[in-house]
């Protein structure tokens, strides 16, 4: 125990900050946010952002003064504050409306291949790929779109794939009532493929099982289901 304590208590050198963000270790379930977070409105955000965002490239030696990059700074802050970095801002949380399930639909529901952007929190670099969910109904049901929605929202954050997938499978089960839910993350990570090792051929995989999709038996079947392909033409 007290060994425990000391390494949690020893502050962490440049190297050992490395090597946790190669290893794409996730702090918790939770996003870590400040308690101040949002007492500074969007529009100061982006000018905050502007400016320092505009020092970086001023320290990269680039040229301001060129037409291509003049508007560089002030658009990396409104696509950071207003897009790719929304799903911080509790406000743009999607509400999710239930309707009772008049069906009597008792299988499970699945949403797949759904496209997903997000950026590792380690590098702030892209993580893509597509987000495969299901539910069984314990007397409601939701709107399909409301599902992409979750899913970009929790995406739209700096973002390690397992939290992705946590905070993803809470909010289904939160919104829908149920324990019944599953949820599978294939993606691509741009800090592995575009820097570091330089892997372009490789694909990270998370999923989460609960409730009835614990059951081997319904687990496959979500998974066979996944996995098949499916032509509409």
């Amino acid at each position: 125990m007290k060994q425990k304590e000391t390494l949690l208590n020893t502050p962490l050198s440049m190297e050992d900050i490395d090597d946790f963000g190669e290893d794409h270790v996730g702090s918790a379930d939770n996003t870590p946010m400040r308690a101040d977070a949002f007492e500074m409105d969007d529009d100061l955000k982006m000018e905050l952002i502007e400016k320092h965002f505009k020092e970086i490239m001023l320290i990269l030696g680039l040229d301001l003064d060129d037409d291509s990059l003049q508007g560089t700074p002030r658009r990396v802050a409104k696509m950071y504050v207003q897009e790719v970095f929304s799903g911080l801002n509790p406000k743009n949380k999607p509400i999710a409306k239930l309707f009772e399930n008049k069906y009597r639909y008792d299988q499970m529901l699945v949403e797949k291949d759904i496209t997903f952007y997000s950026h590792c929190e380690h590098h702030f670099v892209p993580i893509y790929g597509k987000a495969h969910v299901a539910y069984i109904s314990s007397g409601k049901v939701i709107g399909l779109s409301k599902i992409n929605r979750i899913v970009q929202y929790y995406a739209k954050r700096p973002q390690v794939q397992e939290r992705l997938t946590v905070q993803i499978a809470n909010e289904l089960k939160e919104v829908l009532q149920t324990e019944d839910v599953a949820v599978v993350l294939d993606a691509t990570h741009m800090c592995v493929s575009s820097r570091g090792v330089n892997d372009t051929n490789s694909m990270t995989g998370t999923a989460y099982f609960d409730g009835k999709f614990k059951s081997q038996d319904v687990k496959t079947e979500f998974l066979n289901y996944i996995n098949s392909k499916t032509d509409l033409k």
